[in-house]
């Protein structure tokens, strides 16, 4: 049974937002010829720069869900590490995306972000119990194995959260899902991924070997170089095979497990410090001698690598199209700081053509 959506008032002065493209009305139900539709919230900096405002306040005004939109939700919550360190309006909105109060999400903070942008993210993720920053910042360069172990970081700690989270799911500031949380749950729930990693990959193509077999040196929070005139490195420890992938996936918890306490896990960790971009190898390895199946790039669940100042408007529609969707496949009532935009000349609510009785 469906959630009937509470309709949003027309508005009594010009609003203050950018209207959403018109291309946006192919992917939102229920929009009618010459009635635009607004965000909500445009100045989200502001709001958590603002050291006055209180938890809950913020949390209402910045549209966050704060109670579980289903019981096959909740009994399958999901751990989340994001890594940021630029564009605190993107990040926002991923966080409030996939934010569920029943799963857990560890963020880590590049070292140099800016003063102002930590400060900015610890007061935010300081509103929810279920989310905190990662026990330790590392200072992340692009290709370097700071980037692998930022994650090996938070996974550490979510290791230790009391959440009974059943698989970890790992994005940048600046993704965005196309999946609604409850389709997330029942994909990773589904026959075929129920016990499985999503770690797309395949056999290390020759062309990438040179990242695994030449010694490289992270410039720290610069660059990766070769070693000298070209170093090469010894092979794998365990005389594993290297898989080459992404950088993203989704683990299991007992997978998780075996990555922090093998020896063959440590072992290939220490080995591949002084690669090229080791993240994009180390997961997909160690899945492939846990003898569990990885996936070709199919019914995505995130789209990745966002910017603010390059077609903004992409994000808008994609934000608003998921958020109808979360709420549609909601089973309980919906709240109306949920609603991410607002309709600019009807005084009914624009969720009211597609929601259920």
């Amino acid at each position: 049974m469906r959630a009937r959506m509470p309709t949003e008032p027309k508005l009594l002065e010009p609003p203050s937002c950018r209207p959403f493209a018109t291309e946006c009305n192919a992917l939102l139900p229920g929009m009618e010829d010459g009635v635009g539709r607004y965000r909500r919230d445009c100045q989200v900096e502001s709001y958590i720069l603002n050291s006055r405002m209180q938890c809950s306040k913020l949390i209402r005004d910045l549209h966050f869900i704060t109670r579980p939109l289903s019981r096959e939700e909740e009994d399958y919550p999901l751990a989340f590490i994001v890594t940021v360190h630029k564009e605190l309006e993107l990040f926002v909105r991923l966080l409030r995306a996939i934010y569920a109060p029943h799963n857990v999400y560890c963020i880590h903070v590049d070292n140099k972000a800016s003063s102002q942008y930590k400060a900015a993210v610890l007061k935010l993720v300081s509103c929810f119990e279920n989310t905190f920053l990662s026990s330790r910042s590392e200072t992340v360069t692009y290709g370097g194995f700071s980037r692998l172990q930022a994650d090996f970081n938070c996974m550490r700690d979510l290791a230790a959260s009391r959440v009974g989270w059943r698989k970890v799911v790992n994005l940048c500031g600046q993704d965005f899902p196309v999946k609604s949380n409850l389709e997330l749950v029942r994909y990773m729930r589904s026959k075929e991924w129920r016990d499985r990693n999503m770690t797309p990959g395949v056999k290390q193509p020759a062309s990438m070997r040179h990242r695994t077999q030449l010694r490289h040196r992270e410039i720290t929070g610069s660059h990766v170089a070769l070693m000298g005139a070209g170093l090469k490195k010894g092979p794998p420890p365990h005389n594993l095979q290297v898989y080459f992938g992404t950088a993203y996936y989704a683990l299991t918890r007992d997978f998780v497990d075996f990555v922090l306490r093998s020896p063959i896990a440590r072992d290939l960790l220490e080995w591949s410090k002084d690669t090229f971009s080791p993240d994009e190898h180390y997961w997909v390895t160690l899945s492939h001698i846990k003898d569990l199946p990885w996936i070709i790039d199919r019914n995505s669940m995130f789209a990745n690598k966002f910017e603010s100042d390059t077609f903004p408007e992409a994000l808008d529609c994609l934000e608003q199209w998921h958020r109808t969707k979360v709420l549609n496949q909601a089973t309980v009532s919906i709240e109306p700081s949920w609603l991410l935009a607002t309709q600019s000349n009807s005084s009914r609510g624009y969720f009211n053509d597609t929601a259920g009785a």
